[in-house]
């Protein structure tokens, strides 16, 4: 996941805060989908690298996520709260959030300990309710 993050890194958009961020999810199945950060001249239409790979992953059909790796070259990234959110939807609480700055250096962490209450809509909705919500 690392080696896919640094590859990806080089193709984001931040020219606005110059930091660059890539991530890269892995689904029930074993898939990987990567994103990297967008930013916009009207920065609230930005877009972050997990939101990015989210979005790719269900592009691809996937519903289920089991892990994010988050890497920046130029700082030690920390998802933000609404990436947080999104990856709410698809992960459980005990999924493994990776975070890698310029370093390299890999720490792990749950997506549980980064955001202990997440908002979850009543009815089991997302990958509480179903298993493996993913293309083979």
């Amino acid at each position: 996941m690392l080696s896919l993050a640094m590859e990806s890194v080089g193709s984001a958009y931040a020219p606005y805060s110059g930091v660059r961020v890539a991530a890269v999810i892995e689904d029930a199945s074993g898939g990987l989908h990567r994103g990297v950060n967008m930013e916009n001249a009207s920065y609230g239409l930005s877009i972050c690298a997990e939101r990015a790979a989210a979005a790719a992953a269900v592009a691809s059909g996937c519903r289920e996520f089991v892990r994010a790796l988050v890497h920046s070259p130029d700082v030690t990234p920390v998802p933000c709260g609404a990436c947080l959110q999104v990856l709410a939807e698809f992960c459980r609480p005990e999924a493994e959030i990776l975070l890698s700055g310029p370093s390299g250096a890999v720490e792990s962490t749950t997506l549980g300990s980064l955001m202990p209450r997440a908002f979850r809509m009543p009815g089991g909705i997302g990958p509480q309710a179903a298993e493996g919500r993913c293309p083979p």
